[in-house]
């Protein structure tokens, strides 16, 4: 049985990923940094849970370690946790602000991967999934034919552009690995206050897509629902 450890789970695109893969056969840990929100997920959805808070060195650690004490062993991680962080017009946006998203939306993608590495290189199949967003392509942000053309911020685009970067260094890096990074596209979550287009089973399309890539299967990639998408 495949194990699968989704950050941020207990709710959104993360717990819709949860039962989705649970529903394709994963054995899934439900990642979430409140104890008692990511134990209710996890309970509901028939899934194990671990306490992560993928801002802090000490909860990954323990995470891992409570992982590796479980037995299951670890084939995919997915690392969904994300914020949208301080949102204040350009001008008026501090280096604080930035700081703070990308404390979550990068420094936690890097922390999490380092730290579950070890152990996802005991799985014969190892897979990293890395959830972006469309705001996180250049070639996109710069298609003035799209939405994302029209939103300028220097925290949350900026940070998912870092994701995408990341993602295509840690499949470079882990060639024995499929890593791969998704834009869910704008779908209804807490996130946006429940203002996108996209159900959340749509947003998770991908996600559940690249979170089930076999040894052969596509790597250092950023697709979408509906295919590849530009760098």
């Amino acid at each position: 049985m495949t194990t699968t450890l989704i950050t941020g789970a207990n709710k959104g695109l993360g717990h819709e990923s949860a039962r989705r893969l649970i529903d394709a056969g994963h054995d899934v840990w439900v990642g979430a940094r409140d104890a008692t929100a990511g134990q209710d997920a996890a309970d509901k959805l028939g899934a194990r849970f671990v306490q992560l808070d993928v801002t802090d060195d000490a909860s990954v650690a323990a995470a891992v370690q409570t992982i590796r004490d479980a037995g299951t062993g670890l084939d995919v991680l997915i690392n969904n946790a994300g914020i949208v962080g301080p949102m204040a017009a350009l001008r008026d946006t501090t280096a604080d602000d930035v700081a703070k998203t990308y404390e979550t939306n990068v420094f936690g993608v890097v922390r999490v991967t380092q730290a579950f590495v070890p152990l996802l290189e005991e799985s014969e199949n190892p897979v990293i999934v890395n959830v972006a967003s469309g705001l996180g392509s250049l070639a996109v942000n710069n298609d003035t034919s799209r939405v994302e053309n029209t939103i300028i911020s220097l925290g949350y685009p900026t940070s998912k552009t870092a994701v995408v970067a990341l993602s295509d260094m840690y499949a470079r890096a882990l060639p024995s690995f499929r890593v791969n990074v998704v834009d869910p596209g704008y779908t209804a979550t807490d996130l946006n206050g429940h203002s996108g287009h996209q159900t959340v089973t749509e947003g998770t399309d991908a996600i559940v897509a690249m979170a089930q890539v076999g040894k052969d299967g596509p790597t250092q990639t950023f697709q979408d629902r509906d295919g590849l998408v530009p760098w």
